[in-house]
C-alpha cells in the first residue's frame, strides 16, 4: 500500500488528532522492523532518510544511495497492508531534494532554517515549485532546534524559536504542505541538561494561524533502560536524555502531526548488539548478531506508535 503522497498520512492525522511516526533507516536493518511494527499495529508510517543516509546506501553517490533506498522502501511497503511514505529529512541542497524525487520519495524536506528568514522562505518556494509539480510534499522548518534551558532569558528564546506570526507569513507565502515549529527540542542523545521543556503555547498559537500538519524534530525519548543497557556493555552515553513520553502525548494534543525519531533507534540497536557481542562471542554470523537489535527498534516502533495514537488508524 505504497503512499505517494505523505500529505495523505499527515492530513488525515490532523484531522484526527493524532501523531504518526518518521523513522530514520541506513539500511534493511532498520527497516524490516518499522514496517514489521506499523503492520502488527495497523498504523500508518513515514520512513525517512538524511542526506547522510543517501551517500552511505549509495557508498558516496548520494543520487543511487536514493534510488536503492526507495527501491528497498517500495518492495516492503506494496507487501503492506498500512500506509508507507517515504521522507526526505533535512535536505539542504537543491540536488538532494531532486534526487529524491527522482527516485520516488513520497515528500521532501528543505531545511533552510539557518539562513535568514527571506532565504528560507525564497529557497522553501523554489522547492515546493519543484516538488509539487512532480506530486510531492514538501516539509520545512522555522526557528532553531535548542533545547529550553531554566536560565535562557525570554528574549533568548524568542530568537531561537519559531515565531507565530512569521510561520502564518511563511506557509501563506510558500505553499509548503506541513511545518516543523521549533518549540524546544534538539537533535541528538543529549537534548536537555535539565528537565525536558516544550513552548506549548507557541505551540497552540502556530497551529491556530497554519491549521496545518505541524512536525517535531529530535523527539527521541532516549530511554533509560537501553542507555543502561548500551553503557552496561561498554557504550558511554552517560547522561543522555530525551523527551518524554508525556511530553510527546502533550505535544500531539496540541497540533504535532509527525514526529521524527532517530537517536532512539540508533541507542535500542546499539544496546542490544554489544549485549549479543558480549554475550555470544563465537558468533560470526552477522544475521544472528543483527536479529536482538532489530528486535529492540520494533519494540521502540511499537511503543511510539501507542504514544503517539496511531495504532488503529490504517
Amino acid at each position: 500500500m505504497y503512499v505517494k503522497n505523505t500529505k495523505e498520512i499527515l492530513d488525515k492525522a490532523n484531522k484526527g488528532y493524532y501523531g504518526v511516526g518518521a523513522f530514520n533507516i541506513n539500511d534493511l536493518e532498520f527497516l524490516q522492523p518499522i514496517v514489521s511494527a506499523a503492520v502488527e499495529k495497523a498504523s500508518p508510517v513515514i520512513i525517512e532518510t538524511s542526506e547522510g543516509a543517501m551517500s552511505y546506501a549509495g557508498d558516496g553517490d548520494f543520487r543511487r544511495g536514493a534510488k536503492i533506498l526507495a527501491d528497498m522502501v517500495k518492495t516492503l511497503a506494496n507487501e503492506a497492508d498500512v500506509p508507507i511514505a517515504l521522507h526526505l529529512d533535512h535536505g539542504h541542497d537543491i540536488d538532494h531534494v531532486v534526487a529524491a524525487i527522482q527516485a520516488g520519495y513520497s515528500s521532501v524536506m528543505i531545511d533552510a532554517s539557518a539562513k535568514p528568514y527571506e532565504k528560507n522562505l525564497s529557497l522553501t518556494s523554489e522547492v515546493v515549485k519543484i516538488a509539487h509539480s512532480a506530486g510531492i510534499s514538501v516539509e520545512a522548518e522555522l526557528g532553531k532546534l535548542v533545547g529550553i534551558e531554566d536560565n535562557v532569558s525570554v528574549s533568548e528564546r524568542d530568537a531561537t524559536l519559531v515565531d507565530p506570526g512569521e510561520a502564518k507569513d511563511f506557509v501563506d507565502r510558500t505553499g509548503v504542505d506541513f511545518l516543523a515549529p521549533a518549540i524546544g527540542t534538539s537533535h541528538g542523545a543529549f537534548k536537555f541538561k535539565g528537565e525536558a521543556k516544550l513552548d506549548f503555547d507557541r505551540l497552540r498559537t502556530v497551529k491556530e494561524f497554519t491549521k496545518m500538519p505541524l512536525v517535531l524534530h529530535g523527539a527521541s525519548s532516549v530511554l533509560p533502560r537501553f542507555v543502561e543497557e548500551a553503557n552496561k556493555y561498554g557504550a558511554d552515553i552517560q547522561g543522555a536524555k530525551g523527551v518524554p513520553y508525556d511530553i510527546l502525548k502533550e505535544s500531539v494534543k496540541y497540533g504535532i502531526n509527525k514526529v521524527n525519531t532517530d537517536t532512539d533507534l540508533r541507542v535500542a540497536f546499539i544496546a542490544e548488539l554489544r549485549k549479543t557481542l558480549y554475550n555470544d562471542k563465537p558468533q560470526i554470523d552477522p544475521r544472528k548478531l543483527f536479529k536482538p537489535a532489530m528486535a529492540a527498534i520494533k519494540e521502540v516502533v511499537m511503543e511510539r506508535m501507542e504514544v503517539l495514537g496511531s495504532v488503529g488508524k490504517a
